[in-house]
């Protein structure tokens, strides 16, 4: 009797997992060494079975493409073959999906559910708490060209006087106006610092992203440079701030933009690069995947095979002078040419996307040296030695070359030990150490920043 029973269960457990519509958004947290990353997949049904966008919050990322999904017998299935990603998970009879997700040979447990889930917090023990001891305002200022609405913070030493004054430009992706990753908060935490250490700061939602308006997602790297240089109109108009004493710290592709408001602008008085891009945007791109896939153990072969797949495409962006939709069309057959065995249509084109966006169009055609070249103020260039986002030594040197080739000869360049791309003390300087760091900022990269500055407002 005990074993009908139990059958029967079985039975109508399938049964109810077969029918059910799976359609919908799914939340889980995936179990990495020594913390938790969210995951959101967003299901929709069409016409050949379902699409699925996957956002990562934690990272700032959202409406991720996944290539293919299907759902049968109670089992979902995802794969994103050109990040090396897929999941594999059945719907059990409480509504949850219990299945593994893979990265590069590399397996995790993910369980997905309907319901919004709560993470436990992380420790962050140098997120500042209020009560602050110096003023701060939220303030909102237009791009006058494209006609969307920065909304930021701005903190002043005290509420009266005039001060010398930092904008933080943030690195690639939506960013908020704290820089926010993995709920660690560096912007909030350099402007703390240094608004305690007597310069105000201007930080900013990016444009499409927390209370900011207009469209992230068409925007490109110039676009953001105009929404910098309204943040500086914008900070013109404030009693408190030293109009001879305005500044920009920009962070990763910030440490591209800073440069592209400087070059030959008399408003600018100093910039500090933290991880900025010093060579071409195709070849930092090539080098960081190399040095990403070799932590993740990915074989040499498969390293190299990539990296020339990939310098192809590049190569057609970077070489062509046509319309976007062109260069889309003819990247999408190089990639049919070298991937047609590996990769069905739809993955192709969703590859071909990705690498064809109006920002990765721009960012792969600018050269940072043109505008480095130009810069006359003072300039800091600093890079954690274990950065494999933006690797030291070769984008210091040519940091270091442009700016001399210009004829700047206020340049400081320093690579600091031990420390990764978002500044943090670290082992292996692996994008999968940040979540697990309770640092979220070197002091001494914020003691570094904070002297350089000071020295030059004095």
């Amino acid at each position: 009797m005990k074993k009908t029973a139990f059958v029967l269960i079985a039975i109508l457990v399938a049964f109810t997992g077969f029918g059910q519509d799976i359609a919908g958004q799914w939340n889980g947290f995936l179990k990495v060494p020594g913390g938790q990353l969210t995951l959101v997949f967003n299901i929709s049904k069409n016409e050949k079975g379902y699409s699925t966008t996957m956002d990562s919050p934690d990272q700032g990322a959202k409406g991720i493409p996944v290539a293919t999904t299907s759902f049968q017998n109670s089992t979902l299935k995802f794969e994103m073959p050109n990040a090396r990603i897929g999941f594999e998970g059945v719907l059990n009879q409480f509504g949850v999906i219990v299945g593994t997700f893979t990265q590069s040979g590399q397996s995790f447990p993910l369980n997905l559910s309907r319901e919004k889930l709560k993470k436990e917090a992380a420790k962050r023990p140098q997120e500042p708490k209020e009560p602050f001891p110096y003023y701060t305002e939220d303030v909102t200022f237009e791009n006058k060209i494209d006609k969307n609405v920065l909304a930021g913070t701005l903190t002043l030493p005290k509420k009266e006087g005039k001060f010398p004054v930092a904008i933080l430009i943030s690195g690639s992706g939506p960013q908020n106006r704290n820089e926010e990753i993995f709920e660690h908060k560096p912007f909030l935490v350099l402007a703390d610092y240094l608004t305690k250490k007597g310069i105000a700061v201007l930080r900013f939602d990016d444009r499409g992203t927390g209370k900011s308006t207009g469209e992230f997602k068409t925007a490109t790297t110039l676009d953001f440079a105009k929404d910098v240089q309204a943040g500086i109109a914008y900070l013109q108009t404030r009693k408190e701030i030293d109009k001879n004493k305005i500044g920009l710290i920009g962070h990763s592709e910030g440490g591209m933009i800073a440069p592209l408001v400087a070059e030959n602008s008399k408003e600018i008085d100093f910039i500090v690069l933290l991880a900025g891009v010093g060579i071409h945007p195709d070849q930092l791109l090539l080098l960081q995947k190399e040095k990403i896939e070799r932590q993740m153990n990915v074989p040499e072969n498969q390293i190299q095979q990539g990296k020339e797949i990939f310098k192809g495409a590049y190569d057609i962006i970077v070489n062509s002078a046509a319309s976007r939709d062109i260069v889309k069309s003819q990247v999408t057959t190089y990639l049919k040419q070298k991937l047609e065995h590996k990769l069905n249509a739809d993955q192709i084109n969703s590859l071909s996307g990705s690498i064809t966006t109006p920002w990765m169009v721009c960012f792969l055609k600018l050269n940072p040296a043109t505008a480095l070249e130009k810069v006359k103020c003072p300039v800091l260039a600093l890079n954690g030695e274990k950065d494999i986002q933006v690797p030291a030594d070769v984008n210091l040197e040519a940091i270091k070359a442009a700016l001399t080739k210009g004829g700047n000869k206020n340049v400081a360049i320093k690579k600091l030990p031990n420390l990764n791309h978002l500044f943090q003390e670290c082992e292996t300087g692996s994008p999968n150490e940040y979540a697990t760091i309770e640092q979220t900022f070197s002091p001494t990269a914020l003691e570094e920043i904070s002297n350089w500055v000071l020295a030059q407002v004095k």
